[in-house]
């Protein structure tokens, strides 16, 4: 299963948006839960005139049966203090769904990084203790680097070291609850700020392809050309200003 945190800049749902259009996938059903703001609107992924009227709402599932692929695209913010009843929602459903892995699409604020962050790549991984066992050499072999942990009290007491993912919406919730359910889980996120976050959700989704070939590629970069924008992109900043107002 492959799903988004709703996080700073919707770096996660603009990558899983990439996912769903360049592989095509088929909207296999809705994610129903009273957790997210209520959304509707016209296919994100239309591709012609017919297709282009069907609705979409807040919270989807796509499948691609040949790649044993699952993926739920949140597309509205959490309302307050929903966050935990949809993180057991989300999974329980995982769990009688049987699905093998989960992997969390996220990002964080870029200008919360302590010193060690700030350091070579922006990317980051977490694992649960399940899925360690599982991938985590191959982590080691893709130079990945793991989400370091921060001082829990900074300047009164180092030692202590805590998950600290700020604008990372349900990550750490998710995360933690994944770790202690014995849920196999991946968490991919970026530091970023907000703005034109397309290249972010590009770094991001050549970051998950450089591990489960979603798509094939010789290069990092040469993958990000290989990626197709879904349509409802060309909306991503409203429209352009009214001639009207002048």
């Amino acid at each position: 299963l492959l799903q988004p945190a709703v996080s700073v800049g919707n770096v996660g749902q603009l990558a899983t948006d990439l996912v769903i259009s360049t592989l095509d996938m088929t909207k296999v059903g809705y994610f129903y839960t009273d957790c997210l703001v209520p959304m509707v609107g016209n296919n994100p992924y239309a591709t012609a005139e017919e297709n282009s009227t069907e609705l979409s709402i807040n919270a989807e599932v796509y499948s691609l049966p040949s790649k044993k692929l699952v993926v739920l695209q949140i597309r509205s913010p959490f309302i307050k203090n929903k966050y935990r009843p949809f993180c057991q929602t989300l999974l329980s459903w995982v769990k009688s769904s049987k699905c093998a892995r989960v992997v969390l699409l996220s990002s964080s604020h870029a200008y919360q990084r302590d010193d060690e962050q700030l350091l070579g790549t922006p990317l980051r991984y977490l694992l649960t203790p399940d899925l360690e066992k599982a991938v985590g050499g191959l982590m080691q072999e893709l130079n990945w680097k793991e989400m370091e942990k921060v001082a829990a009290y900074p300047g009164i007491n180092d030692t202590e070291k805590v998950l600290h993912i700020p604008g990372g919406g349900i990550t750490k919730l998710l995360f933690t609850e994944s770790c202690s359910k014995g849920i196999q889980m991946a968490v991919l996120l970026k530091f970023c700020s907000e703005g034109d976050n397309i290249p972010d959700a590009f770094a991001l989704v050549n970051y998950l392809n450089e591990w489960l070939q979603l798509i094939k590629s010789e290069s990092s970069t040469d993958a990000s050309s290989q990626w197709k924008i879904p349509s409802s992109w060309r909306l991503l900043f409203g429209n352009g200003l009214p001639p009207a107002l002048f």
